[in-house]
């Protein structure tokens, strides 16, 4: 398992488990077998593959894409849209999302 707690400059792309404590600056990929725990700040926008896993505990300032065969639990903050592809997206109660939410395909849950 891989933890950061700095400040991480560029774009990254998830693969194995992943927990953030810090900032990354940039777009962030979590990719087939990824499974990325959230809780610092992303200020870039978020893609997560088939086969990713995300848990948002803290912020991401972008907009966050759901591909077929993923899930993605908020419970932190997402200024940007929510752009669901296929994938599973559940927002616990005291989530907050600054753009829409859009369900193209898959399951999106207000908790």
């Amino acid at each position: 398992m891989r933890e950061e707690r700095g400040t991480i400059n560029g774009d990254v792309v998830v693969y194995e488990e992943f927990t953030l404590w810090g900032t990354i600056i940039g777009a962030v990929k979590v990719i087939d077998g990824g499974k990325f725990y959230v809780r610092g700040n992303i200020h870039g926008d978020m893609d997560v593959e088939p086969g990713g896993r995300v848990h948002i505990f803290g912020r991401v300032s972008g907009k966050v894409k759901l591909a077929r065969g993923t899930k993605v639990i908020h419970s932190g903050m997402i200024t940007g849209d929510v752009i669901n592809d296929g994938g599973r997206f559940f927002a616990d109660q005291g989530a907050m999302i600054g753009g829409k939410v859009r369900t193209h395909a898959g399951e999106t849950r207000l908790l």
